[in-house]
């Protein structure tokens, strides 16, 4: 029950926050990619997995960890489903046979261009209406962005 004659806290509006924009178009965009990558059998966060590993030849998991900033209990569940779909496979180092590389397969080098052109095409569908320089700038602002707040981990959901 409210008091009579009590003040009201002043509440901000959600949309007069930059991060809510951000979220609700980046909610869309991501949305729609992870539509795209369905038709491959692709979830978004393999896609950044395969995409990280494609043209490095064999690379242990922990460095592909590293690289995205997932841990890696997250990219070993990550390579199992893409061994699971033939488009990752895990080698014995010869070097130390308690550990493993992994890499691409023939398959999965295969996909990664086709998926990175269904990325492009998404990006493209999503800021086509930027002009050219309005685009470049946002892409500087929120790369300053992560770079100012620290950010590391790889977007995979």
């Amino acid at each position: 029950m409210q008091r009579t004659g009590s003040a009201k806290r002043q509440v901000s509006d959600l949309r007069k926050h930059v991060g809510f924009w951000m979220r609700f178009v980046s909610n869309h965009v991501s949305h729609a990619f992870a539509r795209k990558l369905e038709q491959h059998r692709v979830t978004v966060a393999e896609w950044v997995v395969l995409r990280e590993m494609y043209g490095g030849g064999r690379v242990a998991p922990s460095d592909v960890a590293a690289r995205t900033g997932l841990t890696r209990g997250a990219i070993s569940k990550l390579v199992d489903r893409l061994v699971e779909k033939k488009l990752v496979l895990r080698e014995d180092r010869m070097d130390d046979r308690r550990y493993q590389d992994v890499a691409l397969t023939a398959a999965g080098s295969k996909l990664v261009p086709v998926l990175a052109e269904l990325a492009d095409g998404n990006d493209e569908e999503f800021f086509q209406v930027l002009p050219a320089g309005e685009r470049a700038a946002l892409l500087e602002t929120l790369k300053k962005l992560v770079e100012k707040n620290r950010l590391h981990t790889l977007p995979t959901n």
